[in-house]
């Protein structure tokens, strides 16, 4: 499938795939998307030790964002990415997310995310475990292992089978009591699932093109 890279609203960059005129991350920001979604209305609600798992690796973006927040905030952060379809690494020379996050400094962590092995835990720094996951998203089967999940697949209107019950199912299972779900995502039908496998759904404000989001609460 033919791949070019974009500039996004907010300057940052991404993947487009014009033959499902889908990206990897928001056209109208990529970062403010992430830092919104993911950050503003995940992360940020925990202040210890954090096990995070990213459905959809991709670019590393979130990762990177995530591994800067733990440096600001003192956080320790074991995070799991899962990507089926690894992206090339001449496309990810062409991210400008260090530039575009002024964080030069940890240029060198951004490539190591990258040039890590898959399917095994690499220490980024003293605070920050990578392991990044070559998987396909039926085939997770962790248990009560995560106290916060990214949920950034490909959208509904593409890949309806990312968003099915069997999926939240799988991620209902790999969240600790009281663990968190966040996603840009807010389908009615996307809802359903969710609650059909006992997630608590909340619609938040989505960030800038998008009007809504869902965050979901395993309570036990």
């Amino acid at each position: 499938m033919k791949r070019e890279i974009i500039k996004t609203l907010d300057g940052s960059t991404t993947i487009r795939l014009p033959e499902w005129d889908e990206c990897y991350h928001s056209k109208h920001g990529a970062i403010q998307e992430a830092k919104h979604v993911f950050i503003k209305n995940g992360l940020s609600l925990f202040d210890e030790s954090v096990s995070v798992l990213e459905i959809g690796f991709g670019t590393g973006l979130n990762a990177f964002i995530t591994f800067l927040e733990s440096v600001r905030k003192k956080q320790h952060i074991d995070y799991v990415g899962v990507e089926a379809y690894p992206v090339d690494a001449d496309e990810i020379l062409e991210m400008n997310y260090v530039a575009e996050l002024d964080a030069l400094e940890f240029e060198n962590i951004f490539e190591k995310m990258h040039k890590t092995e898959w399917n095994q835990k690499t220490e980024i720094c003293d605070q920050f475990l990578l392991t990044k996951r070559k998987q396909f998203f039926h085939e997770i089967n962790d248990f009560e292992t995560f106290d916060l999940i990214y949920f950034d697949a490909f959208g509904y209107r593409v890949q309806p089978e990312l968003w099915s019950t069997e999926i939240f199912q799988k991620m209902y299972n790999s969240l600790k009591p009281n663990g968190i779900l966040v996603t840009y995502a807010a389908r009615g039908v996307v809802k359903r699932s969710m609650i059909e496998v006992g997630f608590i759904v909340e619609k938040l404000a989505g960030p800038p093109g998008k009007r809504e989001m869902f965050r979901a609460f395993k309570k036990v």
